[in-house]
């Protein structure tokens, strides 16, 4: 594929195209990755390039930082979509490979779009391409590699994880596709938080989507675009399960308080209407994990494995086989013991932390790993719980000099969190019987 058909040059292009940076300084995110130091930073200023899986949610750069590796190293760019090709692309590209070579012209990047969508088979087709060396090999994927591209392949290959844009991030891209394609026109502040939820961390959706919606505020000869105006021209998904909008905030406290009042049915309605409305299943994923630890808690820990388990379930189905793993959450955690006392007990600790000085830690607590340590007291008096009787110090203090103990984590009686109360009950007694007698013992 032709880099010319896809530039900022082309105005029949759409606006995520005519935006893709023609520069590494110019990509809008990923700072761990092409940060000064990072590792994809030096492998673009190291001068040698090397095969790769680029591995992250949709609109997330992954074919952007393979066109400008092609453009930084000179290389020729082959580009192949896992989704419509097959074995007749895969013999194309190293014929044209090979002629290049031939020719002494340019080395080339291959790069395979939706990799994962490729069989075993045909992953395998650019092993012996890629050891000799005929071209670099770029795969991009939006599942895990590890279970999705063949293991000889992975092991040729560097991955880098991309992230989602923070919002923040979005708000930048979302300035400079209002520039460039509009200047004139002015986002109130409604609107772009609008636009940036409804991208959800994809940079090509936000651009898509005010493509859209800058075409129709030109349309109507307006001189800004407000929140009405995104509801009533987004597509009827959108509009929908407005993201920026009440109706998004409403289902999803519906949602999360129906798990918490322990009603799986109520849970499941909530969860689908979501789905339905167009929500990304990941959302529902995440706001999963969070009831999971926010209401649960330590009265079924499993609730956060089943959580967690559902949401790669899903990042390896996809939808719609992989929904059904976030129903089966959804209803085991509307089932599950409820417990927030690790929620609270983590506030608390937390506002007290920001509220009190920097209390120094004691120097029995302190590692001692060089003799001038050792010689200042530090680890001096410290017990080793496992030699303990019962794995347990009666009488010690792990908190600061003079801070009493302050009881943040108070375990509910239900599930399994009474049983964790009832032995918190017997340490604290162990500890005061010891307490007790070291107070005897100095009269």
């Amino acid at each position: 594929m032709s880099n010319e058909l896809f530039t900022a040059d082309n105005p029949a292009a759409p606006l995520a195209e005519r935006l893709r940076p023609r520069r590494l300084d110019e990509v809008i995110g990923q700072a761990h990755l092409l940060g000064p130091g990072k590792p994809l930073r030096v492998a673009f200023e190291s001068g040698r390039p090397h095969s790769m899986i680029l591995w992250g949610p949709p609109g997330t750069g992954k074919t952007t930082l393979a066109r400008l590796m092609a453009d930084a190293f000179d290389l020729e760019f082959i580009a192949i979509s896992a989704v419509l090709g097959g074995v007749k692309d895969i013999r194309e590209a190293v014929e044209r490979a090979q002629a290049a070579r031939a020719a002494g012209g340019r080395p080339t990047l291959v790069f395979v779009d939706e990799v994962h969508r490729f069989n075993k088979a045909q992953q395998d087709a650019f092993l012996p391409h890629v050891e000799s060396g005929l071209f670099v090999f770029v795969g991009a994927t939006t599942e895990n590699p590890s279970f999705e591209v063949v293991g000889a392949l992975l092991s040729r290959a560097a991955v880098y994880v991309l992230q989602p844009l923070a919002p923040d991030e979005l708000g930048l891209l979302l300035e400079r596709g209002r520039r460039a394609a509009a200047p004139s026109l002015e986002i109130d502040p409604p609107a772009r938080e609008m636009l940036v939820e409804l991208a959800d961390g994809d940079a090509r959706r936000l651009l898509n989507t005010l493509e859209i919606a800058l075409a129709t505020a030109q349309q109507q000869q307006r001189g800004s675009i407000d929140a009405g105006l995104l509801r009533a021209t987004l597509p009827a998904t959108l509009r929908r399960f407005d993201k920026g909008g009440e109706s998004f905030y409403d289902q999803i406290s519906a949602l999360h308080k129906a798990v918490r009042g322990s009603d799986p049915d109520a849970a499941l309605y909530w969860m689908v209407r979501m789905l339905d409305g167009g929500s990304d299943p990941r959302y529902i994923a995440r706001r999963a994990i969070r009831m999971a630890t926010e209401d649960i808690g330590l009265a079924d820990p499993r609730a956060l494995r089943i959580a967690l388990d559902a949401a790669e379930a899903y990042e390896r189905l996809g939808s719609p086989e992989g929904e059904l793993a976030l129903a089966e959450a959804i209803v085991y955690l509307a089932v599950a013991a409820k417990s927030n006392a690790a929620y609270l007990a983590y506030g608390a600790a937390r506002a007290f932390v920001q509220s009190d000085g920097s209390r120094p830690v004691p120097l029995h607590l302190r590692n001692a790993p060089t003799r001038l340590m050792k010689e200042l007291g530090y680890g001096t008096g410290y017990r080793y719980a496992h030699d303990e009787s019962g794995g347990f110090v009666a009488g010690e203090t792990y908190l600061p000099d003079g801070m009493a103990p302050p009881r943040w984590y108070r375990p509910t009686e239900r599930g399994l969190e009474s049983r964790i109360g009832e032995r918190l009950e017997e340490l604290r007694r162990l500890n005061e019987a010891a307490r007790s007698a070291t107070r005897r013992e100095k009269r």
